[in-house]
């Protein structure tokens, strides 16, 4: 927990300045390692996150709104802002999509203006300024001082149950308000409705559309105290002598006895139901006060983080490195109720009889590392997000791009759930219909959806056919070698050959004179012109995604190999790459991408295509400069300011680099199996398995000068290689490193020769 009136205004004051300044910040609290966690942590800048509370993967998420309009909004909330509008339900963590926000509640001490319900912030009559200095969070917990009504919130959860509680300081008015028909940014109310069936209870619905475009929530809420009086709202029309109130935005006002100074709240919700609800709140939270939620979400979040213990002087790491292993099991969230059920985009209902369902699956970004991490410690998870996929593979006919609350965005190039799954299914992980899973993968890669037309008929996309072609085409292949690699494991040989051969779609756009890959016509002759590497225009009149050809030129990581041989080896390859991160990082472009951030160099590190980069100099037989970037990245692009993400979180993804580059290693291409060694930050470091093996790494001499890697020992035997493979890791053992502050370029020994 950490105030926030300094870290403010030297936010203010310096515009979200450097991190090389920060300081250690040293926590006096125990040794419970969720005390080194700040949920404020990329609240600030462009990293989305929100810091309200919720359970390791857990369908629910209160958080404070602030009602502001905005890309740096998308959360609900951002640092810079003072102002809360209410404390919503539904949050996304990171991303940079202006979604959810579902059924906000605001504890007021008034009678407001309820004509004013469903109006932007600053026509809402129960928002309330407040102080960063009143207001505190810890993983599971969140609590502010309100300074207008003078309440102090603060909100709990477990994996299905959001707790509220309400402190009055001022008793005149004691009450509440839900205002079902606030949004903010892409969310838009379709229809909704709440009714207070009974002296504590409150029921509802809140449809509606925006990125995902059939959301449907039904909650229930229950209070600890009775309410005495209630006021509903339709539309802007404040009715008279009801009990509800159903329209598109539907709201109401609920009073308390003037005696009353603290309440609590408990709310629940389902995508399916109404009894679905209620049926999640009485198994989930009929026995729970608001302390005893606290209580246990933060032993569960302890034991959460407890999967991995690194050893360092600087408590600064440690809180930097814990805070991304949380943001690491924020998302996916469960999305099917306790008995199994969940709807589908079709409004059809599925059960996951024997496994959880997930949505929120940004599925371009977590397959680098955040799915690779969950295969290492929690490897039940994953599989049941691939269960998940499946079910969705069931309505769309295709396998997901990007699901929120069920359905499919299409958000973002390729089918990178066939990445999550190929890499889950290479590394044993099959508690699923693994023939279902491969023929969806074909099926979707075979489809003539998203550009795969021009793709199967080209062999990659023409510029002159599609936007972002080249984006679009690289990942496509990655998804054709992810799918190869299941067919070979499977036996299907002629499938191998096939997708195996147009992975190599990467190779029509590499121009020999610039080195870069660039869109190509349909001539199949011809480059786009005129051309400039540092060119960006968002989604539109652009052959990269959210970048340019500086950051999308090395996304071949499933060919490190194949790319290093069209540059000419790996001198001229190694020359290239280290230019990317000395090259000047100026943008051109109409309509530059907002994505593109933490520049060193032109390469990108707030953005995802840029993840693997660094590790590619190890293909490259430069390990060296691996080491070195990688630290360079570790120690800028992250710190402890909540503006200490370079980017959007992306559910898990940003962090997730940070977790596995830190510990020393990181899946440069996942499917492979291997995890490529880097530069650790720490002394030591505990990974506990979902094997229930432990495998430690231990790097000897480690400092901020000695970043580079002198020699290698796996289990004491003398590591000649630039990686180990996960079937070594989940074995359990331990990777010894030696560290100097010197570049070792004979190491590993005995390079193959070119």
């Amino acid at each position: 927990m950490k105030h926030f009136k300094i870290i403010l205004l030297f936010l203010m004051a310096f515009a979200f300045f450097s991190c090389k300044n920060e300081k250690d910040i040293k926590i006096t609290k125990s040794e419970l390692l969720t005390s080194y966690v700040d949920p404020f942590i990329g609240t600030g800048g462009h990293g989305h996150t929100y810091p309200g509370a919720t359970a390791p993967f857990g369908m629910v998420q209160p958080s404070p709104d602030n009602g502001t309009l905005g890309w740096d909004w998308c959360s609900g909330y951002h640092i810079t802002d003072t102002i809360i509008s209410g404390f919503s339900q539904l949050h996304l963590s990171g991303t940079g999509i202006g979604d959810l926000v579902d059924v906000l509640l605001m504890p007021t001490n008034k009678e407001v203006d309820l004509s004013m319900f469903g109006k932007k912030k600053d026509s809402l009559p129960y928002k309330s300024s407040f102080s960063h200095d009143n207001e505190m969070a810890s993983p599971g917990y969140y609590s502010v001082r309100l300074n207008d009504p003078k309440i102090k919130v603060e909100l709990t959860a477990n994996d299905y149950v959001a707790f509220h509680k309400y402190t009055f300081e001022n008793k005149k008015t004691p009450s509440f308000i839900i205002d079902l028909g606030f949004a903010i940014n892409w969310d838009k109310a379709t229809s909704s409705s709440v009714s207070l069936v009974d002296k504590n209870r409150i029921t509802g619905t809140r449809f509606s559309t925006g990125w995902a475009k059939n959301q449907k929530v039904f909650f229930v809420i229950e209070t600890s105290e009775p309410i005495k009086a209630s006021r509903f709202v339709k539309d802007g029309v404040i009715l008279s002598d009801v009990n509800s109130s159903q329209g598109i935005k539907a709201g109401g006002q609920f009073y308390f006895d003037k005696s009353i100074n603290e309440v609590e709240i408990k709310i629940a919700l389902s995508s399916v139901s109404l009894t679905n609800a209620i049926e999640n709140l009485e198994k989930k939270g009929s026995d729970i006060d608001f302390d005893k939620a606290k209580v246990q979400i933060e032993e569960k979040w302890n034991k959460a983080l407890s999967k991995i213990e690194v050893k360092t002087e600087r408590d600064s790491l440690k809180t930097i490195f814990y805070t991304a292993l949380y943001h690491t099991q924020v998302a996916p969230v469960l999305y099917s109720d306790i008995n199994g059920d969940f709807r589908l985009q079709n409004d059809s209902i599925a059960n996951a009889s024997n496994y959880k369902a997930y949505s929120t699956l940004s599925l371009w970004d977590v397959f680098r590392a955040e799915t690779p991490l969950l295969s290492i410690i929690d490897s039940q998870t994953l599989n049941d997000m691939i269960q998940s996929m499946l079910a969705y593979y069931d309505v769309n006919g295709a396998l997901p791009v990007w699901v929120l609350s069920g359905n499919e965005t299409g958000t973002m190039p390729g089918y990178h759930s066939i990445s999550v799954i190929s890499d889950a299914y290479l590394k044993g992980i099959r508690n699923y219909d693994v023939e279902k899973a491969y023929e969806a993968m074909k099926k979707t890669m075979m489809s003539d959806a998203n550009g795969l037309d021009y793709y199967k008929k080209y062999g990659y996309i023409p510029f002159d056919k599609l936007d972002q072609s080249v984006s679009i085409s690289l990942n496509y292949a990655y998804n054709d070698y992810c799918v190869a690699q299941m067919a070979n494991d499977l036996g299907k040989e002629d499938d191998y050959n096939y997708f195996l051969n147009r992975s190599k779609a990467y190779t029509n756009f590499y121009d020999s004179k610039s080195g870069f890959l660039r869109g190509k016509s349909s001539n199949k002759v011809d480059f786009h012109e005129p051309f400039d590497p540092k060119m960006s225009n968002h989604i539109k009149d652009t052959d990269y995604t959210e970048g340019n050809a500086w950051q999308h030129s090395w996304n071949v990581m499933h060919d490190a190999e194949g790319l290093i041989e069209l540059h000419g080896g790996n001198e001229a390859f190694a020359k290239m790459t280290d230019q990317l991160f000395v090259e000047s990082s100026e943008l051109v472009g109409h309509n530059v991408s907002a994505d593109i951030t933490g520049l060193i160099g032109q390469y990108a590190h707030g953005n995802e295509p840029s993840h693997h980069i660094a590790y590619m100099f190890n293909k490259a037989k430069q390990p060296w400069r691996t080491q070195y970037w990688v630290r360079k990245i570790l120690d800028t692009q992250y710190s402890t300011l909540p503006n200490g993400l370079s980017g959007n979180e992306d559910a898990g993804q940003m962090s997730a680099w940070y977790v596995m580059s830190s510990l020393g290693i990181y899946p440069m291409n996942p499917a492979s199996g291997q995890y490529e060694i880097g530069s650790p930050v720490f002394d030591e470091a505990i990974i506990k398995t979902s094997n229930d093996t432990e495998f430690k790494i231990v790097a000897v001499n480690n400092s901020e000068k000695n970043f580079y890697i002198k020699s290698a020992k796996l289990n004491d035997k003398e590591l000649n290689r630039t990686y180990i493979t996960h079937k070594e890791l989940v074995a359990g053992g331990i990777l010894e490193l030696e560290m100097s502050a010197e570049p070792n370029k004979n190491w590993p020994k005995n390079w193959p020769k070119n």
